[in-house]
């Protein structure tokens, strides 16, 4: 056990218990402080890990939407929870073809791990990086992408016990960690999601521009137990690593919606990531890779392109959404 996790413990042990989001916002602080969490040298692998085509084909998005607004020059691209800095390298490679693009981009990077942070520097060595929203700078349009971000945001929990709705905390039992009250009737709010959705959403609104979440979730206002943990590529207990494990729960996109609405945002989808990623040519980028590449890479290619967007995979449970302000035009990818 960790020094965080016994302190926390003890923590939990003298105070008679914390709320799931206290516990989930501070394991999560522990974990993302440690070593890079990704690759299979880690604990789990996001879309632009799994192939250059999701990054490439978030490029071309950035770049279509870029011009049809008009070709604002200083130009933000922030993203949050970049990881290793991959999804934006292959982003930039695709936008900076289109002509004044690369002289217009600023980028931005809002994160939060120091290991995370020096795999970004070298990345994109051009990126600025901050520990916050709020440390983005204001005042010029920006083009926001939120890929695997939302999830990790902390989440509060409810459980009905005798038809009354009660705080679903964590105590201790003995040397281990439990849910209480118990029960199975559950359901879930994230304060911490729709602030950030507002403040990305009110930002775009005051200065122009688009933001981009792509997340797993249900978009129809399901109920339930959504809190998972994920070590070495493996579903745990999500009480049993306290701040090491990845702690994610579902994204609720009518939530996200909602609060980003009340900012003065316009919507688009959310729709399926197999439904984004197949409107924006992901078929025809998988074709031509593979007309280039010898039949091992042809495999690979299209095994990612499967679990990208194949219903079983990541094609229905992840879902992408747009916000853009109400000057810019309707982003790709979207139903009109």
């Amino acid at each position: 056990m960790t020094a965080f996790a016994r302190a926390l413990m003890r923590e939990i042990a003298e105070t008679g218990g914390i709320g799931v989001d206290d516990y989930m916002r501070r394991s999560n602080a522990a974990y993302y402080a440690q070593a890079d969490p990704l690759g299979g040298a880690g604990d789990f692998v996001t879309a632009p890990e799994i192939s250059q085509m999701f990054g490439e084909l978030i490029g071309a998005w950035i770049a279509d939407l870029w011009q049809r607004a008009g070709t604002p020059a200083p130009v933000q691209l922030v993203e949050y929870g970049p990881g290793r800095g991959t999804l934006m390298t292959d982003a930039l490679r695709v936008a900076r073809r289109l002509p004044g693009f690369a002289a217009a981009a600023q980028i931005v990077f809002v994160e939060t791990s120091p290991a995370l942070a020096n795999l970004q520097r070298a990345a994109v060595p051009e990126a600025t990086i901050v520990a916050a929203h709020d440390e983005v700078p204001a005042g010029v349009p920006s083009i926001a992408i939120a890929n695997e971000f939302f999830d990790a945001l902390a989440i509060e929990q409810q459980v009905l016990v005798d038809e009354t709705w009660k705080e679903r905390r964590i105590v201790a039992n003995g040397d281990l960690l439990r849910f209480d009250p118990a029960g199975d009737t559950i359901r879930e709010c994230s304060p911490a999601r729709g602030e950030i959705a507002a403040a990305i959403a009110a930002r775009i609104v005051d200065y122009g521009g688009a933001a981009l979440i792509v997340d797993y979730g249900y978009a129809n206002g399901e109920t339930g137990d959504t809190l998972q943990a994920i070590r070495r590529h493996e579903y745990v207990d999500p009480l049993a690593h306290p701040g090491t494990a990845d702690l994610t729960a579902h994204v609720d996109f009518v939530a996200l919606e909602a609060a980003a609405r009340r900012a003065g945002a316009r919507i688009s989808g959310p729709v399926s990531q197999a439904g984004f990623l197949t409107s924006l040519g992901i078929g025809a980028r998988a074709e031509m890779l593979m007309q280039r590449a010898d039949g091992t890479q042809r495999e690979a290619v299209a095994t990612a392109m499967r679990r990208l967007t194949a219903p079983d995979q990541m094609g229905a449970l992840f879902k992408a959404m747009a916000l853009t302000a109400p000057s810019w035009p309707l982003p790709a990818g979207f139903p009109a």
